[in-house]
């Protein structure tokens, strides 16, 4: 497979799980790909560049207006760079940011630095792209998505990048893992095109080959502090919207998927658990679905606005955070409380962070939570 030039790695992923809502509202193109080139290609209907008017430059240099949003003290963590910024991650000290960045090269590489610092080491360097970087608990090991097996697959190293190990070879697109609270098994989420959605897995790290199914779903995060799952799920009636859902891991049986934060006119994607597994932050996105070329509830190829919102474990408490004219994505909750996420304007991608307040302030949302019955599922089939 020839590799292409990486930009805006998330984006590109997060956009091609999307595209299959759009298509599953469509028959006809259900058969089509999630994802037309793991390598790094353009999707079928998205990953052009910005539409002019996403986040302009000027507002994004002079001021983020919040509008009296729950939040306070943004800081830019990664100075403007000919490349991206991308899929920022703290270890559990808060110290040390891992990130993705094309800064030096057409391919996605991973960096390390400190929060409060300015210089950044540069700890993968293959002809490849690597992604979505996390930290283990204890900080020994860094997990991520990469590219340079021919295929996306989640890979294992240590902290500085050295000693990768290949965790999943299919050759399906397998992205976005995230570590159990012991540090012993991670779950990932894998694009099925055969099937026409996203798949949970999880996968102890002692032995790769125990690989278990354990639902529907994309972009996975396990909690910090106990043995729930979060992650983004089409919703099945009526509008095709991604939603927020969180299930629980019960002797490797999946239980009590819930519904905790969904909105009839936009996309809740990427959820992030806070430290205290109190809270989840998550990116939620606004179509453009009037346009020519867009009929109810079918997204266009391009978001008119991306934000950043949390909302309580249990559904209530929703809230925006960010209130600007463009796309703000890929949230991490640190430690401390501050919301690290990736920002985007018409030319850069920058990683930054804010400062939530007391989500006691904020409105309780229009939904409730719906548990659903509980579903047991055992599979360990692989492809």
């Amino acid at each position: 497979m020839t590799k292409r030039p990486l930009r805006r790695t998330f984006l590109f992923l997060l956009n091609a799980a999307l595209i299959n809502t759009a298509c599953a509202i469509q028959p006809q193109q259900a058969a089509q790909p999630v994802v037309a080139d793991p390598a790094g290609g353009d999707a079928p209907t998205s990953r052009t560049p910005a539409a002019p008017n996403q986040f302009s430059q000027d507002v994004f240099q002079q001021e983020i207006i919040f509008e009296g949003q729950p939040a306070s003290n943004l800081t830019q963590h990664t100075p403007r760079s000919e490349g991206a910024d991308l899929d920022p991650s703290l270890d559990r000290s808060g110290r040390i940011m891992i990130f993705a960045s094309t800064r030096h090269s057409r391919f996605s590489h991973l960096y390390i630095k400190a929060v409060d610092g300015s210089a950044c080491t540069q700890i993968t360097d293959e002809s490849a792209n690597d992604a979505q970087p996390v930290f283990s608990p204890d900080g020994k090991r860094i997990a991520f998505a990469s590219d340079r097996g021919g295929q996306w697959d989640i890979w294992v190293a240590q902290s500085d990048g050295r000693n990768p190990q290949q965790l999943t070879s299919t050759p399906w697109p397998e992205l976005h893992p995230s570590w159990s609270p012991d540090g012993k098994r991670l779950v990932y989420c894998r694009v099925n095109p055969r099937e026409g959605r996203g798949e949970l897995w999880t996968c102890p790290l002692e032995n790769p080959g125990e690989k278990r199914f354990v639902g529907e779903g994309l972009f996975p995060s396990w909690s910090p502090t106990g043995d729930k799952i979060a992650y983004q799920r089409a919703r099945l009636r009526g509008s095709r919207w991604f939603s927020i859902w969180t299930l629980k891991l019960e002797s490797n049986n999946a239980l009590f998927p819930t519904e905790i934060a969904a909105d009839p006119d936009k996309a809740f994607i990427a959820p992030a658990w806070s430290a205290d597994g109190r809270q989840i932050a998550f990116v939620a996105i606004q179509f453009d679905t009037n346009s020519d070329n867009s009929s109810k509830n079918t997204p266009s190829s391009a978001p008119k606005r991306s934000e950043i919102g949390v909302v309580d474990a249990d559904g209530g408490g929703l809230m925006l955070l960010t209130n600007g004219e463009g796309e703000n994505y890929s949230p991490h909750w640190a430690i401390d409380g501050r919301i690290y996420f990736t920002s985007r304007t018409d030319n850069a991608e920058n990683i930054w962070s804010l400062q939530p307040l007391d989500a006691a302030i904020a409105a309780e949302p229009a939904w409730r939570a719906i548990d659903h019955r509980a579903a047991r599922v055992n599979s360990t089939d692989e492809p």
